[in-house]
């Protein structure tokens, strides 16, 4: 009887350690961004401070179009709490790779080079680039081309910006470029006269300019950016994910879907500053990234 009770003791201990192993050997799966969102009730967006885009308000809160679009579409789903990371603008992607946030709402065009570093959601606006001057315009500044010709025109634009390669793209050297880390130390640097002309898109100049302690300096008006097939060349905004966060991204897609038929998109636009004008096509990120935008 013993001996039977010690071969069944041996038996269990053998089964209990197969069982083990055989949990052992399964791979533990990695918890996606999506779920840790949805578990949290929280995403992490990663912005560079600057107006109308995305930025830290008086009360230290993520204020501006993007962080306003993404709590939008993510309130439904219980995610109620957006945090922010600041960081330069040029620091955004390579940030959002390192996965210091989960997305980056700052204003982020969508290029061909960026569409291989990020995953883009559908576009939320159509973008034209526009130029701030001093009062008056006094060396009557109206296009990229005039820059590119005139190296004595002292021009700043944000490092990185896409504003910086459509100039780069309409002939102005790099040479002449004074790059800036953001919104605010552009503006500064026209205010203080270390520059002639500052770029940046149409909805910022606004923005900017709506500023009542923004003095001396106005929009050039006409103002031509980059000619291609006869017209201008426009931009498209969106929020940009990780590559391997596309379930998240496609979440985010639907909602904006919703967002722009029930009116809520047009209400986020108004509210920041943009028009009609600025309203995106009925474009997918894959087919602007693909050049058919």
């Amino acid at each position: 009887m013993l001996r039977k009770l010690g071969l069944l003791k041996t038996m269990a201990t053998a089964a209990a350690i197969c069982a083990i192993m055989v949990a052992g050997a399964a791979p533990l799966r990695a918890e996606a961004t999506v779920e840790r969102v949805l578990r949290q009730g929280k995403i992490v967006i990663g912005i560079s401070n600057g107006a109308p885009w995305g930025f830290r308000g008086a009360n230290g809160e993520p204020e501006g179009f993007h962080p306003d679009l993404i709590r939008a579409a993510f309130r439904s789903l219980g995610v109620n709490e957006v945090e922010l990371v600041v960081t330069e603008f040029g620091a955004l992607i390579p940030g959002l790779t390192a996965q210091r946030f989960d997305a980056i709402a700052a204003g982020l065009y969508i290029t061909p080079e960026r569409c291989q570093l990020v995953a883009f959601s559908d576009p939320d606006l159509k973008l034209a680039d526009a130029a701030l001057v001093a009062k008056g315009n006094p060396k009557a500044i109206h296009s990229y081309a005039q820059i590119a010709a005139d190296p004595k025109i002292k021009f700043g634009v944000g490092r990185g910006s896409t504003t910086a390669k459509n100039a780069a793209a309409a002939g102005v050297p790099g040479a002449s470029m004074l790059l800036f880390p953001d919104i605010q130390s552009n503006v500064s640097a026209l205010l203080t006269g270390r520059i002639d002309v500052a770029a940046f898109s149409a909805p910022t100049v606004a923005r900017i300019l709506s500023d009542a302690n923004v003095e001396g300096i106005e929009r050039a008006l006409p103002f031509q950016g980059v000619q291609e097939n006869g017209g201008e060349r426009y931009g498209y905004s969106a929020i940009a994910f990780r590559k391997d966060d596309v379930e998240l991204r496609d979440m985010y897609n639907s909602r904006l879907k919703i967002l722009k038929s029930d009116g809520t998109l047009a209400r986020i636009m108004s509210k920041n500053g943009f028009s009609n004008e600025e309203a995106a096509p009925d474009l997918t990120s894959e087919q602007i990234c693909a050049g058919q935008g």
